[in-house]
This record gives C-alpha cells, structure tokens and sequence, in this order.
C-alpha cells in the first residue's frame, strides 16, 4: 500500500497533467512491451513494435525491468516533449546516477554495461539519449495522437469531477485502485510506503500505458507524481478510426445535442443562455444536453459567480473535426418544433 499523506495547503495544489508525458508513457511502454503476447490492448502494439525497433532499445529494456524498481532518472519533472527528456536524463548528477543504479543492480545483479553510466561518462548517457529518441520514434511517435486523445479524455472527465464536486470528488474517482480518505490517498501497491507532501502538492498524470496498478517515484525527495491508468475504454493502438459519413455526429448523438456541441465548440465557450437563444430550446434541455455532453468528456463547464460556461474539451474538437459532412446544426434546424428536447 501507498499512503500519500495530505497537508491543508496540498489540497489546493493538486494537478492533472495536460496531456501524456512522453518519459512516462516510455518507461511504461516498455514495461508492455515485455507482457503476454496476446494482451487485449497491448498485444497488437507490442506484436507491430518488437519488428521495428533497432538493436538500441536493448538498453532501454535493461534500465525499465518490467517488475521492480526502474530509475527515477528515466521519468524527469522536464517532460514536456522527447527532446527535453532526452536533454534532462542525459543531464542527470553523477550521484544521483550512481544511487539509482546501485538500486537497480541490487535488484537484477551488478552488470558490465552500468559502469560507465553510474560514473556519468557522457558517451553512455548520450548513448541513453539516442537510444530514447529512437524508441519514441518507432514505438510512440506513430501512436502518439491516439494516446493524446485517451489521455484527454480522460483529463476532461476529471475535470469535470473537479468542477462539480471539487478536489476530494476528483480524487475519489481517480481510480478502482485509489482510495480517498482525508487527509490520505491510499494507492494498491506491491510495498508498503508513506508519501508525505509537506505543502509540495501533487501531480496527477494519467497514463495510456500504465495498466496494472498506478505508480509513483521512488525518491520521496522529489517532486510529487502519481500516474494512474488512463485507457478506461480499452482502446488499442492499432483501431484506426474510419471515416464518419457526412451527419454522423447527429445520428451518433441526436440532432440536438450534436447542434449543442457544435454551438460550444465554435465559439470556445458558451453559457446555457447563449444555447437557449441561439438554438431556440428550453433551459432544461440546454441543461441536459450540455450535462450529458461533460460526462462523455466532450465539455467541461466552469461556474463563475451565477453562470455556467460550457467550454469544449480536445475530444470534443475532435469528434467535431472528424464529423465531416459537418452539418449538425443543419440537422437540428430541419427537426420539427416541440422536438428540441428530444436527445
């Protein structure tokens, strides 16, 4: 068990991640790349990226044992793209190198190839650079917009418990696995640890390759993460979308919500008064539609003073730009009145 213990201040300094961090979504790929061939979500992946990875990710796969510990170095606070992981792990202390990878050889024996990388030589870690860069390449980068949308998708939903329950409702749906009980977030895990914040806060990262269970740095000394499992639906890597027929949307959704959608998607940000006038349907349906659409992680709303903005999520752009008949709007104003509340 993981307990991460809250101080008054932490509450407020709790984030979400904007979207997948490519270190993370690494460490953790190659933790699948290693798992049952016929898994339900990974096996697809994983049988398409063994063939096209060169003899460089071996390195990788030594460092992130699919059991046990792997390094903290591998997953910088710097992960805002491949190019700034790359340059942080490879500007990781010598110290910090030798303490990680003590750990590591205590776990998996003392190997040859660690010397000269716990000594910080700067060919090993620029060996480690290229080998990162290669692998994101091959394995990720070909992925990478499919694992944006599940990742923000995800974010939208908690987002939406944020708003309308606050942190602790946020951080009771977090996951199956984690469990609020104020002032600790209790997280299964395969040893027994106490995370204190001390007012650092924490951040939340959901993963599309985390799977089992949700994980946390070792070091309890540096900047507080949790990253949780974020592919609730069990998408595959390999699910091309297909090309949505003209009016799609508005079969998918309903004329109405699917007008709702569009409405609050192209102006970035409508009230539900905004929607009663321009569509011409009831407060209640406005309210409907807009609350169906936040739980499906296409909007989310923010309250401010007495009103509600409903603003588009980076799924709900998408479901938008992919509706390429594009005429949702056009189909609600073919609908005859009365039927506004219809979904």
């Amino acid at each position: 068990m993981l307990r991460i213990h809250f101080a008054g201040e932490d509450i407020g300094r709790v984030r979400i991640a904007a979207g997948p961090r490519p270190a993370w979504e690494m460490l953790l790929s190659l933790h699948a790349l290693r798992g049952p061939a016929d898994h339900g979500v990974f096996g697809p992946w994983r049988a398409r990226t063994r063939g096209a990875l060169d003899p460089s990710a071996r390195l990788l796969l030594r460092l992130a044992p699919p059991r046990g510990y792997s390094p903290d170095f591998l997953t910088p606070t710097a992960d805002n793209d491949i190019e700034s992981v790359v340059d942080a792990v490879q500007s990781t202390a010598r110290g910090r190198l030798r303490t990680e990878l003590a750990l590591l050889a205590a776990q998996r024996g003392p190997a040859g190839w660690m010397r000269p990388l716990a000594c910080g030589d700067t060919t090993a870690l620029r060996r480690v650079g290229t080998a990162m860069l290669r692998y994101h390449q091959r394995a990720l980068a070909p992925a990478w917009d499919h694992i944006q949308g599940v990742v923000a998708a995800e974010r939208a939903a908690r987002a939406a418990d944020l708003l309308d329950g606050g942190v602790e409702r946020m951080l009771s749906a977090l996951h199956p696995q984690i469990r609020w009980e104020a002032p600790v977030l209790s997280v299964a895990y395969p040893v027994r640890r106490e995370l204190h914040l001390d007012g650092r806060g924490l951040l939340l990262v959901p993963s599309y390759f985390c799977w089992a269970r949700p994980i946390a740095l070792r070091d309890s000394g540096l900047d507080p993460v949790l990253v949780y499992p974020a592919n609730r639906g069990l998408q595959r890597l390999t699910e091309g979308p297909q090309t949505p027929q003209g009016g799609s949307l508005a079969q998918l959704l309903g004329a109405t919500r699917a007008a709702v959608l569009e409405e609050i998607a192209g102006a970035e940000g409508v009230t539900g008064t905004d929607l009663v006038r321009r569509l011409r349907i009831s407060p209640a349906s406005a309210s409907e539609h807009a609350t169906v659409l936040r739980r499906a992680g296409f909007v989310v709303s923010h309250r401010t003073a007495n009103t509600v903005w409903h603003m588009p999520t980076p799924l709900g752009r998408a479901v938008l730009e992919r509706d390429t008949g594009g005429r949702a709007r056009h189909a609600y104003q073919a609908r005859p009145a009365g039927a506004d509340s219809m979904p």
